[in-house]
């Protein structure tokens, strides 16, 4: 995809988003429908489950994977968010929906959820790991015991969770996808345990695809810049929300549909077969990470 002109460009409307943070109270909405996207049924007859599915890149993820003949169970966290409207655009491209609620960072959720999966969807060929929690605190003093907890049992000990539950069922040709971040390669001054863990996303990703090579089993990760999802005006000041993302070359913050091809490429044998272990920058022109 090229850069869509009209692609909303700061400053935005000064805004913050009180928990459960939903992309309908987001303005601009954020775009995950990628009318520029071509299918070409690479996904056909796959299972995917997305954590984090209901908003933001989880979204746009499973809309495409659901254009590309995916069947999607969506794993998501509040009783009061976008889920239903996710389940509703995979149905509108005529695959299955599997809506899964609960935290990530509980263990034994992550069987529940793989469970489910196998029981509703009859198998599991894609496991995209994206929810994730993120608040900035501008010092180490100010970042407490519990945040510092609450991001890593998220972050990456969901990771953790999620895939060691769904690895007995995948074989050779499947996927597994990590989200990672800018900023687990640049690190970020406020956000100092976020960063921590996505650059510990990172690491899991090339040493698990190296663990599990001779299985047929690629792992990748994707890692962005700024995009325009509920995540960080929940937990920027509104001034700082009307100017998100104007800092990269583009500037502007991505928006998840220009994110989301990133994941079919990687879901994808046919695009992918020979890649493994390789974390994707996706930044809006910054060509200095890592």
């Amino acid at each position: 995809m090229t850069q869509a002109p009209d692609a909303p460009r700061p400053p935005f409307p000064a805004q913050h988003l009180e928990k459960p943070e939903l992309e309908s109270h987001l303005q601009p909405r954020p775009r995950y429908q990628a009318p520029l996207y071509r299918a070409a049924g690479k996904l056909k007859d796959k299972v995917a489950l997305v954590s984090g599915g209901d908003s933001g890149i989880g979204r746009a993820v499973a809309t495409l994977f659901a254009r590309e003949g995916a069947d999607v169970a969506i794993l998501y966290l509040e009783a009061d968010s976008d889920a239903e409207e996710t389940r509703h655009v995979v149905e509108q491209q005529g695959r299955r929906a599997l809506l899964i609620r609960g935290d990530i960072s509980q263990p034994e959720l992550s069987r529940e959820a793989v469970e489910r999966t196998l029981r509703d969807l009859g198998k599991l060929n894609i496991l995209v790991n994206n929810a994730a929690y993120q608040r900035h605190r501008p010092s180490l003093e100010e970042l407490s015991d519990a945040q510092w907890d609450l991001t890593f049992k998220t972050n990456i000990y969901g990771y953790f969770y999620l895939t060691k539950a769904a690895l007995p069922h995948l074989g050779a040709g499947d996927a597994i996808i990590n989200t990672g971040s800018i900023t687990g390669l640049e690190g970020n001054h406020s956000l100092l345990d976020y960063s921590a863990t996505k650059g510990a996303i990172h690491a899991f990703t090339k040493s698990l695809a190296q663990n599990l090579v001779e299985r047929g089993i690629r792992v990748n990760c994707v890692a962005p810049g700024p995009v325009w999802t509920p995540l960080n005006p929940a937990d920027l000041p509104a001034e700082a929300v009307a100017h998100f993302g104007a800092g990269v070359p583009y500037g502007r913050p991505a928006q998840p549909e220009e994110i989301a091809p990133a994941y079919v490429y990687f879901a994808s044998a046919a695009d992918s077969g020979y890649i493994t272990g390789e974390v994707l920058t996706l930044t809006g022109g910054r060509t200095t990470a890592g």
